[in-house]
């Protein structure tokens, strides 16, 4: 049996974080390089366009060659990129804030603790073994 390297799978080094820099056709006027640059900043995509017009008369050539270079490399914009609202509120956050991100999953996991403390506490206590006792009796 021959193993078949042409796919080896996903890498260990991959992120799982959907949120990258793409082009977004879709909301874009010639390639979607200023509408993908706003969308992965989470700003108006107005401002990346005017930013690029003055650009263009301030370094014109530069600034189309870079243009150019990102319409090619970037990849077009999946359209169903985030699971939900919530998961891709998540991932902007971890990109841009990752110490907020951090924060609130350091909240969450305290938060869990203190749940599961509370029933360790609970289940070795002897009201836990009461209300035992008294659902079996009940089951009588």
């Amino acid at each position: 049996m021959t193993q078949d390297n042409r796919n080896p799978g996903p890498s260990p080094f991959d992120s799982p974080n959907p949120h990258r820099l793409y082009r977004n056709p879709r909301n874009g006027y010639v390639a979607g390089v200023c509408a993908g640059i706003a969308d992965y900043f989470g700003i108006q995509p107005f401002l990346i366009r005017l930013a690029m017009v003055v650009g263009v008369f301030v370094f014109s050539v530069p600034v189309l060659i870079a243009y150019v270079i990102a319409a090619l490399a970037l990849p077009s914009r999946p359209e169903r990129l985030y699971r939900s609202q919530e998961d891709e509120e998540f991932w902007r956050t971890v990109t841009i804030k990752p110490d907020r991100s951090l924060a609130g999953l350091a909240q969450r996991f305290r938060d869990v603790e203190k749940r599961i403390v509370g029933l360790e506490a609970y289940v070795a206590s002897k009201e836990y073994e009461l209300n035992r006792a008294f659902r079996d009796l009940e089951k009588r």
